[in-house]
């Protein structure tokens, strides 16, 4: 019996992540963040497809940006005929984006260390109406020592209803980001998951067949330039 090995895993990336100082902005928009802070969705690059999602096509569009008080992350869904589901209290259930960091880019770890983070940026779930967007830390499974753990409130997140979709803006402060010191190590371990329901799960590189999840190892890296 063959397996298939998906183009991604044979490569290790090094994204550039511009810096913008004025970060993070007051009032709906957390990053407003122009087309110079979009990172290719991988692994839809790697086999022909588009990753940059626009008003008339399906996908993901993915911008980051940093400073020395955080990073910041900008995600919009396109394509969607139905707004995301996120039921309270299931942030793994939830539809959105979950993020994995490691702030000191090791890659030859199996198991996460505490500098490894896991976080659901999700555009509903919270508030008493259940509609308010929320960023959830959650452990990462098999690690070898766990990061500091954050309650929602020490986040930043705002999200929009688009007219196919959504789009989310989140900050991470630095002061949640265990080893966080762009003196220290100027690139971070980095990998996400897109969860949606209606138009299936997207892995920046490869997906769940592999342990992307609890395997730094498997990450690819962001250059903070």
């Amino acid at each position: 019996m063959s397996t298939v090995i998906p183009p991604a895993f044979a490569f290790h990336f090094a994204l550039p992540v511009r810096r913008a100082d004025h970060l993070p902005l007051k009032g709906a928009r957390l990053l407003h963040l122009s087309d110079e802070f979009q990172v290719p969705w991988l692994d839809a690059s790697l086999v022909g497809k588009s990753q940059v999602a626009g008003p008339t096509q399906a996908g993901v569009n993915l911008r980051l940006a940093w400073n020395e008080r955080g990073i910041g992350i900008a995600f919009a869904v396109r394509g969607k005929s139905r707004g995301p589901k996120c039921p309270p209290g299931d942030p793994l259930g939830a539809e959105g984006l979950h993020v994995w960091l490691d702030t000191r880019n090791t890659q030859t770890i199996h198991r996460a260390s505490r500098f490894c983070h896991h976080f659901c940026l999700l555009p509903a779930g919270n508030g008493d109406d259940g509609q308010q967007p929320c960023v959830r830390q959650l452990p990462i499974a098999r690690a070898a020592d766990d990061a500091q753990q954050f309650e929602s409130d020490a986040f930043l997140i705002t999200s929009r209803a688009l007219g196919d979709g959504y789009d989310v803006e989140a900050w991470l402060p630095a002061a949640t980001l265990t080893g966080f010191d762009v003196e220290v190590c100027s690139q971070l371990g980095f990998t996400c998951l897109l969860i949606d329901r209606e138009l299936g799960d997207v892995a920046l590189t490869v997906g769940t067949d592999f342990p992307i999840t609890s395997d730094p190892s498997l990450w690819q890296t962001l250059d903070l330039v």
